[in-house]
């Protein structure tokens, strides 16, 4: 059972726990027992926490670990996309708490914050829904090989992990809503302006191992990378890491 249900009023449900093996994983299984929308897992802290391709993700006190479903409905855009919405919303939480700091979206899920890693967004989808957890470096930052990390505690700015669940909860509904009433063009159109510009180097380490480099070159309609090559062509790419040059 939760340690703490907040209601804010708007049909949003934010259950916390202390502790559990991944929220993402907690809300596969209530998926598939037919929760709906609206209902928010977190926990204080994660003691298997996942990141893309299978990735550990550190999950000390102090920052954000959260999940949330999406239930698909036959109007809806393509479920590849709600990643663009949960990356706008993470912008637009972040910049509650700090309008000045240098932030910037990355392909495929990363938020930068002074050209570091600040974030990561994890897609998963369980029959018809799609499970989208968000981990927030608010007082503590990962060590990684092959990337700089940092946290909003690190730029000056505490945030407790409830109240930065509340603001992202609250910006994930609103573009959620934009997303299923205008479709993908304004969601893309948002993460386009607060993304690299047109243009940057980019190299994308493909699932085989392969590195391609090229220049960015926008988001198709499913929010996959475009890169132009140096030969003029263009490729469209749905999975890899992929770093600023």
């Amino acid at each position: 059972m939760p340690d703490e249900v907040r209601h804010d009023g708007r049909g949003v449900v934010i259950r916390t726990v202390a502790e559990t093996g991944s929220t993402n994983a907690d809300m596969a299984a209530l998926a598939r027992t037919g929760l709906g929308e609206g209902v928010w897992l977190r926990a204080e802290r994660q003691t298997a926490g996942r990141g893309r391709q299978g990735r550990d993700w550190v999950s000390p006190p102090g920052n954000l670990y959260a999940s949330t479903l999406i239930r698909q409905r036959p109007t809806d855009p393509a479920p590849a996309t709600l990643g663009m919405v949960a990356a706008v919303a993470l912008d637009e939480a972040v910049r509650v708490y700090v309008r000045d700091a240098p932030l910037m979206l990355k392909w495929p899920n990363d938020l930068l914050l002074g050209g570091a890693k600040l974030s990561g967004i994890l897609l998963e989808r369980v029959e018809d829904a799609v499970v989208v957890g968000i981990g927030v470096n608010l007082a503590h930052r990962p060590d990684l090989p092959e990337r700089p990390t940092t946290s909003l505690a690190e730029h000056g700015t505490a945030v407790a992990p409830a109240d930065f669940a509340d603001t992202l909860a609250e910006a994930f509904a609103r573009w959620l809503g934009l997303w299923r009433s205008g479709g993908v063009v304004p969601i893309r159109a948002r993460w386009l302006d607060r993304a690299h510009p047109t243009g940057t180097a980019l190299a994308a380490r493909l699932p085989d191992g392969s590195v391609l480099e090229g220049l960015f070159a926008g988001l198709d309609d499913d929010g996959a990378l475009t890169l132009r090559l140096a030969g003029g062509g263009t490729r469209v790419i749905h999975a890899a890491d992929v770093f600023q040059l």
